[in-house]
């Protein structure tokens, strides 16, 4: 092997890292909130409803980044997005650990969830960029099982944190978390307009490529049956906590470990979902694991099983959801061709409307006919996306 090539594989290397490093810590600050709610409204002298509203401006502004970074990354290159929405992100949280009251907490997670925005699209494209095809599909979904690790480690470490220290020692941690990432995203994210196909910045256009990306048939099917089944994946993951609650009489304590091997089950739905991705009946595979899922969160709702019997059918049913996804966001970035990171953009939006979906549709089922109806809905809305699946995401042979 020549000094070029181990050294252009050890570049390639820390491109990963980096990028697995900066979408981890990501995460972590999207879903950090949730066990500091109460110390955060006792501090500031407000209610926990009130300090809840921190994560709805957090994913407002998140969801606007999503759609609007797509068409920057894939005009003025994937290095300045990349940089940007981690400085973005690491001076906002760094800053969080600071915030004197309420008012200036939130005006800072605004900051924050535009700097987070920016990161899975600019990411995944970056990656599908820097790879060739036969290995494109495994790297996201590695990066993507990594990235999941956030919500099974980042969180827990969140609140081990909180308890030894308060509240804002977590936002101080993460911070510098997000502040090493972009040192190392400055040192060893490629530059140039993308890492693999070069060629200097493009021109900027907005609306035409979103245009350009929804007048291709097996993108729209794409993002239909993706919507669909993140419907299922949300509503079990909403309301699992609260029926396991409420069926075996379990403290809120004991059903953190069941909620740990569910958060296990999608970490290893996305390593799956990567070694999926790269086989010529991907589409077959994704329709047969979508449907299991269906069944086996119908089943999870309907029969009276053991406590623990009921937590691996559930974790059995998000590992099922996850493996679709993961492959779907790799068709994503192969059908998008040039304009990967809006493609990636849209991507998130409809798996953003089917988890607000499943969580609205799964709390209207359960106030009107209890825990089954959740399951039907589930079961409803796979059926469908596999409909969808094969009757609009047939794929010609490839050649791998």
């Amino acid at each position: 092997m020549s000094a070029s090539t181990i050294q252009a594989s050890i570049n390639q290397t820390r491109f990963m890292v980096s990028v697995g490093l900066g979408l981890f810590a990501t995460m972590s600050t999207s879903l950090m909130l949730a066990p500091l709610l109460v110390a955060m409204a006792a501090d500031f002298d407000t209610s926990v409803s009130v300090a809840g509203q921190l994560n709805t401006v957090t994913f407002a502004a998140w969801g606007f980044s999503v759609v609007s970074v797509g068409p920057l990354s894939d005009s003025f290159g994937r290095r300045p997005v990349a940089l940007i929405g981690l400085t973005l992100l690491a001076v906002s949280v760094l800053a969080s650990a600071f915030a004197p009251n309420i008012g200036t907490l939130m005006a800072l997670r605004v900051i924050s969830g535009l700097g987070g925005g920016m990161m899975p699209p600019n990411s995944m494209a970056a990656v599908a960029d820097s790879l060739p095809p036969e290995r494109r599909a495994r790297a996201i979904g590695t990066l993507m099982a990594f990235t999941a690790l956030s919500g099974v480690i980042g969180v827990p470490l969140v609140a081990v944190v909180a308890d030894a220290g308060g509240w804002r020692v977590p936002f101080l941690v993460i911070g510098s978390m997000l502040a090493a990432c972009a040192v190392l995203n400055w040192f060893w994210f490629p530059r140039g307009a993308s890492a693999r196909e070069g060629g200097g910045l493009q021109s900027f256009s907005f609306f035409s490529r979103y245009k350009a990306l929804l007048a291709i048939p097996m993108f729209r099917a794409l993002l239909v049956a993706n919507f669909a089944q993140r419907i299922a994946f949300m509503a079990l993951f909403s309301y699992l906590a609260t029926y396991l609650i409420d069926s075996y009489d379990t403290s809120v304590g004991a059903v953190a470990v069941p909620l740990a091997f569910v958060g296990i089950g999608t970490v290893a739905g996305s390593y799956a979902g990567g070694i999926v991705a790269n086989r010529n009946d991907r589409m077959p595979l994704i329709a047969m694991s979508a449907i299991a899922g269906g069944v086996a969160a119908s089943l999870l709702f309907a029969l009276d099983l053991p406590l623990w019997l009921a937590a691996a059918l559930a974790t059995v049913s998000i590992s099922l959801f996850t493996v679709p996804f993961t492959v779907l966001l790799a068709v994503s970035t192969q059908v998008s061709s040039q304009s990967r990171a809006t493609g990636v953009g849209l991507f998130g939006i409809s798996n953003q409307a089917g988890m607000v979906g499943g969580a609205a549709l799964g709390g209207i089922l359960l106030a009107s006919s209890g825990f089954s109806g959740i399951g039907y809905l589930c079961l409803g809305v796979t059926a469908f996306s596999v409909v969808v699946i094969i009757l609009f995401m047939r794929e010609p042979a490839r050649s791998l």
